[in-house]
């Protein structure tokens, strides 16, 4: 095995426990909420291969902006997982003081600039982010996540062609997940992949299957280095689904049971387990160590948020602008 296999491999290990620890919150945040421990949640189970592909291509002085499903990215950026809840629960201990919840949460110190609630909010800052960048002489670039549902939006069409008028260091992540809140992707758009929309502008784009994280490492890292060396945008769609609800609680009657099963069937965690035992990358014995490991880490930083005081009055007028 040459060296730079052995780099490859590493990575796409790595990616896989942080999949693991995305999976493994998302679904104690869920339990959380079902047992009122915790407000509504936005989650991205069965998309976790997206965050993990793509952010492990980031350098530290890159920055992020993303969208109401955050914690996949928050967590494969490095953020502390009893700070996200935390923060979820409104307490003094996370990252925005408890004053963000779940849908405003930002992380300086990791290069997260905001996450946005607003659906194509990230999108309209983005050039804006890309610009400072560029004015600043950094080679640094800025990665903004968003959905299907926002790329239908005009805020996407304006943010992109800007950001290629411009030639701005922008990488756009359009994480295809099929669904926009409670209505399907074919009912808003005709064209199957957004990665489509870009060639208008004369961005360079490419859809992937975005649950094999090692075609979305692989993807992604072409995209970096060209936004990096060029000083333009690029677009990469992840094509995906988000196997749960729009938000916690969701039964999900309005989702077609047989296109749901098709893609659980593809669940990009069981998909790489899978591919490394077959290739001898990894033991069932190790994969179960990971396991448990996140499983831990996840239980106690739950217990770490709910342990955590809500902050006093005296922080409400703080880190605010008037």
């Amino acid at each position: 095995m040459t060296a730079i296999e052995t780099v490859v491999d590493r990575s796409v290990t790595e990616a896989l426990e942080t999949m693991m620890l995305i999976r493994t919150f998302e679904e104690k945040s869920a339990a959380l909420r079902a047992a009122n421990l915790s407000p509504n949640m936005c989650t991205s189970v069965g998309q976790e291969a997206s965050a993990a592909g793509v952010i492990k291509n980031l350098r530290e002085d890159d920055l992020i902006l993303t969208n109401h499903r955050s914690a996949g990215h928050l967590l494969a950026r490095g953020a502390e997982p009893g700070r996200i809840f935390a923060e979820i629960m409104g307490k003094s201990t996370g990252y925005c003081k408890g004053k963000s919840g779940s849908l405003h949460i930002s992380v300086k110190e990791l290069g997260v600039v905001l996450t946005s609630t607003i659906v194509g909010g990230e999108l309209s800052l983005a050039p804006g982010v890309g610009l400072s960048l560029s004015m600043s002489k950094s080679d640094a670039i800025a990665v903004v996540f968003f959905g299907d549902g926002a790329a239908t939006e005009g805020i996407f069409h304006e943010s992109l062609n800007l950001a290629a008028v411009w030639n701005l260091p922008v990488l756009y992540v359009c994480e295809n997940n099929q669904w926009q809140a409670y209505v399907h992707r074919k009912e808003t758009m005709l064209a199957d992949h957004v990665s489509e929309f870009a060639r208008a502008y004369g961005v360079p784009s490419k859809t992937v299957d975005g649950n094999d994280v090692e075609v979305v490492l692989d993807a992604a890292r072409n995209a970096v280095d060209y936004v990096r060396t060029m000083r333009k945008p690029y677009l990469l769609e992840t094509y995906t689904y988000r196997v749960r609800g729009h938000m916690e609680p969701d039964d999900q009657a309005y989702v077609d049971k047989e296109e749901l099963a098709s893609w659980k069937r593809r669940d990009p965690i069981s998909l790489i387990q899978s591919r490394l035992q077959r290739d001898g990358e990894l033991t069932q014995d190790e994969i179960d160590v990971m396991w448990q490991r996140v499983q831990q880490r996840v239980e106690d930083a739950a217990q770490f948020a709910l342990d955590s005081p809500y902050p006093g009055f005296d922080e409400m007028t703080t880190d605010v602008y008037a």
